[in-house]
């Protein structure tokens, strides 16, 4: 569905992505994680053509990306969900009104449709008393749980995710990655989720990507790269005293809480 053909990119002179390729399949969550400015977020903004490769190609089904163009970009981006760092909602608009906003931008459905929308998206999200506080009145996590509304509501089969537990305490951001989790179950969503969560990576997503100085060192599903024999990505793993064994532990407790 979704596909990294050796892409490329460079800032001034200095390259980022090194030759980066990988695929997502449909209704995937796959999880891209790594040092601090090795490229993920980057990696994500190509998929929306916020950035365009140096070299190299991005792909959705059949249609390239990274040279689309006009209606054919607008279109591939209204398949699209964007989760971003910060929540990134409007203060002076109302939950509802921020979760609305990209339907009333960018659709012509009447009102009666996008509050039954926006209804549904607060209550994917367990929001629905929060509709008319405003985003000063509620906590960082409700914040994550709005953007994450917003992201959806326009009904989008892929969801893009820019570290949707950052600075959020290990209570809430265990139910940030729960509602990733069932939303991609629930709704066939495909979900690509940047994050320096390994813990929560290895538990909801299907496959972990790592990039390291811009290239990929492992891709495989959680119980493989745990056991994987790569010595960047034991560091990375040992770094976060995360074993084989407490790996499987958390598994367990994880899959009897769902």
């Amino acid at each position: 569905m979704i596909r990294f053909d050796n892409v490329v990119k460079r800032f001034d002179g200095r390259e980022v992505l090194a030759g980066v390729s990988f695929e997502v399949a449909k209704g995937e969550i796959l999880a891209i994680v790594g040092p601090s400015g090795t490229g993920k977020s980057v990696t994500l903004k190509h998929l929306v053509r916020l950035l365009t490769p140096t070299s190299g190609s991005v792909w959705l089904d059949d249609v390239e990306i990274s040279a689309a163009r006009g209606r054919v970009l607008d279109g591939i981006r209204e398949r699209f969900g964007y989760l971003f760092q910060g929540g990134a909602l409007l203060g002076w608009l109302t939950v509802a009104e921020n979760v609305a906003l990209p339907l009333r931008e960018r659709t012509s459905l009447p009102d009666a449709e996008i509050d039954a929308r926006v209804a549904e998206a607060l209550a994917a999200v367990e929001l629905t008393g929060a509709a008319d506080r405003y985003p000063a009145e509620i906590s960082g996590g409700m914040q994550k749980r709005a953007g994450l509304a917003r992201a959806i509501v326009r009904r989008s089969d892929i969801v893009l995710y820019d570290e949707p537990t950052s600075g959020l305490d290990p209570v809430t951001s265990v139910t940030i990655n729960r509602l990733i989790h069932r939303l991609n179950r629930e709704r066939g969503i495909t979900s690509v989720v940047v994050t320096h969560d390994l813990q929560g990576a290895l538990l909801f997503a299907d496959r972990i990507l790592m990039l390291k100085a811009g290239h990929v060192v492992e891709a495989s599903p959680p119980a493989a790269f745990v056991r994987s024999a790569n010595p960047e990505v034991r560091e990375f793993l040992a770094a976060q005293f995360i074993t084989e064994e407490s790996y499987l532990q958390m598994k367990a407790i994880y899959e009897k809480e769902q």
